[in-house]
């Protein structure tokens, strides 16, 4: 999970969420609120197409899940289900874009709290998530430095699935390569190759080892968390790199 910023809606669109929230907050009690919201939501073709088409414009690389950074997103999930919270069904600020794995297999209408009612979950939109988690690189598992990161790995399944834990190392190794890459293209003047090295980095999927190499550089253990890795290290510390990577295209 990598921080995430959330784009405007269309006015029109806007017009049209509030009348469906208008429409559910109209129903007398809250069984009645779920059932409209439910059936709302099962016709929803008029705001569908803006709200897929905004969340693709925040998502990571090509329409990646905001919640993996690998599949591809696309469905729109409700951060707080609707099945909890119905009158958010059609808040713009609840959408996040989703992959059908971890929205029909992982999260589903999971939602946990803590003792005093607050949710645990991270909203990538709202906040950063690397204050909650942690990558460890070379393992390509996420460590919880909060109960907030202990409750996305266990609901989204961060580590429980073989194909993000491998598929991160890979892109670890990757990213590494494309490190090199860049300076080497840079220094012989190829400054095209090392702009479209920058852009193709950002789109691949697992883009969050990307993000975690870039912070943990800049942490007081670096050089324990990059151990044997000094190579590396010196790169992702270059002004010029880091400058060209974080100022992408």
């Amino acid at each position: 999970m990598i921080r995430l910023g959330r784009t405007a809606l269309p006015s029109d669109t806007v017009e049209r969420l509030g009348e469906y929230t208008r429409d559910i907050e109209a129903q007398t009690n809250e069984k009645d609120r779920k059932d409209r919201a439910r059936k709302l939501w099962e016709n929803r073709r008029g705001v569908r197409p803006a709200l897929l088409d905004a969340l693709t414009e925040m998502a990571p690389g090509h329409a990646r899940c905001m919640y993996c950074g690998d599949g591809q997103g696309t469905d729109i999930d409700h951060f707080d289900p609707k099945s909890r919270t119905p009158l958010r069904t059609f808040d713009w600020f609840n959408h996040l874009l989703a992959c059908s794995y971890c929205n029909s297999n992982q999260k589903r209408s999971l939602f946990p709290t803590d003792g005093d009612g607050t949710p645990l979950l991270v909203d990538p939109t709202l906040r950063d998530p690397l204050d909650h988690l942690r990558l460890v690189l070379p393992l390509g598992q996420y460590k919880a430095r909060t109960p907030q990161g202990q409750a996305c790995i266990d609901v989204f399944g961060l580590n429980s699935r073989p194909v993000l834990v491998k598929g991160r190392v890979d892109a670890y190794a990757t990213a590494r390569h494309s490190l090199e890459l860049w300076r080497i293209a840079t220094d012989k003047g190829q400054h095209n190759k090392a702009s479209e090295i920058v852009r193709v980095s950002w789109n691949r999927p697992l883009v969050d080892v990307l993000v975690a190499m870039f912070h943990q550089s800049r942490h007081s253990a670096a050089d324990a968390l990059f151990m044997g890795e000094e190579e590396v290290l010196a790169l992702l510390r270059d002004p010029e790199l880091r400058e060209g990577f974080l100022q992408r295209p």
